[in-house]
């Protein structure tokens, strides 16, 4: 039975009603890392791991919703939306946000499961936002768009989930398209489309299966770092408002006065998006060589200059460099653990996944995962 038919069949047995279904994707993102919040790039797409969600109406003010991984149901009522604890929050979190924007929602039924990995850094919170604002938007008729919903999304986030994220995971998740990437400027959200044509190769992710604590301070202050630069830089270029104006050369001039490590920050961030300008390019003309290549120097960044890697992801990526199989790697999501992104030819993927799992292994005496994604359509309806 298929997560969608599962969904339907407990929806049923639960609610005595004849679910309409959505399905929510998970996020890759192909390259530009710690971009995101200097108003840069990133270059993001939805994928074929998703949350599944069934709705109905219930004539009531109040909401069931049953997880269909944890067995276990929270109700809520739409009168009384406060932050409580655990799951419950992301659904209670997007209803709060469409009541707020002055749209009327009635009391709704349930259900949702799916098979986005927890803790990979694939976004299943974002999945489930978005999938909760979806089928709300479909069951009430509430006539919202693809960019309210997401812009929903990350209120839940900031207001009932406790976390200052940026707009990425919800744009990809909410916005993909079928063997595309997305081009976002994370300053004016603008987007384009970009095709990835794999052909005979694919995208393979490696989970490290660890995540240091360091994560949280160190992207505080990772921002802080990039705002001193930006401050120092501003003296001898007033106009400039983030990193995303800032060239190296302009970087060079202000360089007396910041620290080394401020230097080495900033340098990373502007080196990151034109990156991934040049990944846009070599898309267009499917030079998945050159892509390789970016990702590769995508992570060497991340490691040496900005210093959110960790000895897992740097293992995991150096252990490909010289296999001819693989065109490229690197470290995606903040750092400190998560999953590296592999781009690896077809025909050698069972034979690399047993190779990398069992160096991993016996270096670190842990187990990692790995997860075949393809990059695929957005949020959306689906008929069982």
């Amino acid at each position: 039975m298929t997560i969608p038919e599962l969904i339907s069949k407990t929806f049923e047995e639960k609610y005595q009603e004849s679910p309409l279904i959505v399905r929510s994707p998970g996020r890759i993102n192909l390259i530009g890392e710690h971009t995101d919040y200097n108003e840069g790039f990133v270059l993001p797409a939805a994928i074929d791991k998703s949350i599944y969600l069934g709705f109905a109406k219930n004539s009531s003010r109040n909401c069931r919703v049953f997880s269909l991984d944890f067995q276990e149901e929270m109700t809520f009522s739409l009168d009384d939306l406060k932050p409580a604890k655990g799951w419950v929050n992301f659904v209670m979190g997007v209803a709060n946000a469409i009541q707020k924007s002055g749209k009327k929602l009635e009391g709704f039924d349930c259900v949702f499961g799916g098979d986005i990995p927890i803790g990979a850094g694939l976004s299943s919170s974002a999945a489930l936002e978005n999938g909760v604002g979806f089928g709300l938007n479909q069951l009430f008729d509430l006539k919202l768009e693809r960019l309210e919903l997401l812009k929903f999304s990350q209120q839940a986030e900031h207001e009932f989930v406790g976390v200052k994220c940026g707009i990425m995971d919800m744009f990809a998740s909410m916005m993909g398209k079928k063997d595309q990437v997305i081009r976002l400027d994370c300053r004016s959200l603008e987007h384009s489309y970009f095709p990835l044509e794999l052909g005979d190769y694919q995208l393979i992710l490696c989970n490290t299966k660890v995540a240091h604590s360091l994560a949280e301070s160190a992207y505080n202050q990772r921002r802080e770092e990039c705002q001193e630069g930006v401050s120092q830089v501003k003296k001898h270029f007033p106009e400039v408002k983030s990193l995303r104006d800032i060239s190296l050369s302009m970087l060079d001039k202000a360089k007396g006065e910041m620290s080394a490590v401020v230097y080495k920050r900033c340098a990373y961030v502007i080196e990151e998006n034109e990156r991934l300008i040049k990944t846009c390019e070599a898309l267009d003309k499917q030079d998945l060589e050159g892509v390789g290549q970016f990702l590769y120097g995508s992570h060497d960044g991340l490691s040496i200059d900005y210093e959110v890697s960790c000895p897992e992801l740097d293992f995991l990526v150096d252990y490909t460099r010289e296999l001819p199989h693989v065109l490229g790697a690197r470290m995606m999501g903040g750092g400190f653990g998560g999953c590296t992104l592999n781009l690896i030819k077809k025909t050698d993927k069972n034979e690399f996944i047993a190779a990398i799992s069992a160096a991993y292994a016996h270096k670190f005496n842990r187990q990692m995962e790995s997860y075949e994604v393809n990059v695929a359509d957005g949020t959306g309806l689906i008929n069982l």
